[in-house]
Order: C-alpha cells, then sequence, then structure tokens
C-alpha cells in the first residue's frame, strides 16, 4: 500500500509518536517494527544504521502494508532517500540539513523531516519544502524551552523533536508545540529486543501514545 501525502501526516500528527529502530540486526529490527504495530502504534522508522536495513524495509512493506506508515531514517544523502523510497518507506528523516533530500522527496510525492537545529537551519529545510522539521539533538540544548522559543517567531513550522525524548519529557515536548516526537532506545528498548521480551516494546508503543493523547487534552482544557 502507498500512502498519500497527507494522510501520512495526518496520522503521524493525530498520533504524536515516531519509534525510531535502531537494531544490532536486521532480524531485531523486524521484531521491533512487530513490536510496534502490536502496541497499536502503526509508525516505525527504521534508521540506516541498522544492518540490511533496506532488506528490513522491504519485508516489513511486505508484512505489515497499510497496517503500519513505513519510515526511513538517517538519510544522509538524496541516493539513499530514494532507495528507501523504492523499498517501501513512505516518509524520509535526516540527521541533518540536505536540501537535496527534501528535494527528492518532493518528487516522490512523500514527506521529510530534514534535521536542524538553529533558527536558520529550520527556516532553510522549511523554505526548501520540509513537511515538518525535526529539532535534533533537542534535550541537550533545553527540551520542551527550546521547542517553545522557536515557535515564537516560526509558528508556521512543524517541529519533531529528537534527541533526550522518553516518557517524562514527551508532555512537555507536546504542551510546548510539537506536533510529534521521535523517539529511540527509550521506546524500543535494544537489551529488551534482544532477550526476545518484545512485550516491553509494544507496552512502551501504548505508553507513548497515551502520553501524547493525556498531553494535548491538558493544553485542550
Amino acid at each position: 500500500m502507498s500512502w498519500p501525502k497527507e494522510k501520512a501526516l495526518g496520522l503521524i500528527r493525530q498520533i504524536g509518536v515516531i519509534p525510531i529502530v535502531r537494531a544490532a540486526s536486521d532480524e531485531d529490527a523486524f521484531r521491533a517494527a512487530e513490536a510496534i504495530v502490536a502496541g497499536g502504534l502503526g509508525i516505525a522508522e527504521i534508521t540506516m544504521t541498522v544492518p540490511g536495513a533496506i532488506s528490513v524495509m522491504e519485508r516489513v512493506a511486505e508484512r505489515f502494508g497499510g497496517q503500519v506508515l513505513l519510515g526511513a531514517g538517517t538519510i544522509l544523502d538524496a541516493e539513499t532517500g530514494r532507495a528507501a523510497l523504492l523499498a517501501g518507506a513512505e516518509f524520509l528523516v535526516t540527521p541533518s540539513l540536505d536540501v537535496r533530500v527534501i528535494e527528492m522527496a518532493r518528487r516522490y510525492a512523500k514527506p521529510c523531516f530534514p534535521g536542524a537545529l538553529t533558527p536558520t537551519e529550520v527556516v532553510t529545510a522549511w523554505q526548501a519544502g520540509a513537511d515538518m522539521v525535526k529539532i535534533f539533538p533537542c534535550g541537550p540544548v533545553g527540551g520542551a524551552k527550546y521547542i517553545r522559543a522557536l515557535k515564537g517567531p516560526l509558528p508556521q513550522i512543524e517541529f519533531v523533536p529528537t534527541g533526550g525524548v522518553n516518557l517524562e519529557t514527551t508532555p512537555e515536548l507536546i504542551r510546548a508545540g510539537a506536533s510529534a516526537v521521535a523517539v529511540g532506545g527509550e521506546l524500543v528498548d535494544r537489551k529488551a529486543l534482544q532477550e526476545g521480551r518484545l512485550e516491553v516494546i509494544t507496552d512502551n508503543a501504548r505508553r507513548y501514545v497515551e502520553a501524547v493523547r493525556r498531553a494535548r487534552e491538558a493544553s485542550a482544557a
């Protein structure tokens, strides 16, 4: 199944959590995606640091189809991004700002969330056509306070903070104006994954979704 761009963005906005799968093996990565889907989250970002990442994406796309919105993370160049999209990825995430990756994603009508940190990088990414901007690393530069500071002059840009995101900081980031959070090891517990305790990841997924929901309800109250 191919996700229309606006439907993909709508799901990310609705759920508010992007689980980042970094794993020591292709099999671990596939099982992590399986556990995330079991938790009802429906979104999984496979990073290019996973061994055989492209083949993992192909397996996840074939196995789960419309059950999961599959993303490709740690995209460092347009060629890798294109390979990921052809393997079944429906959105691209980069750790840094490369306008060529954004342009390539736009050609395929797929969302792209480039990594940026400074206001100049954020605006450059947005002007290049980024759908949302990944603020990385968010935690070390102030977390929710930094998101709130960026949102002041840039309310039209949607942010996805990454780095320093956990169950404690997630509600703060959502209340500060983040459209979604991206979570790595705090959700996809590598130790639990290696030990075959997939229920830990499934439970984590549910807890993050609930944390976002409650934060939004509190903000709306």
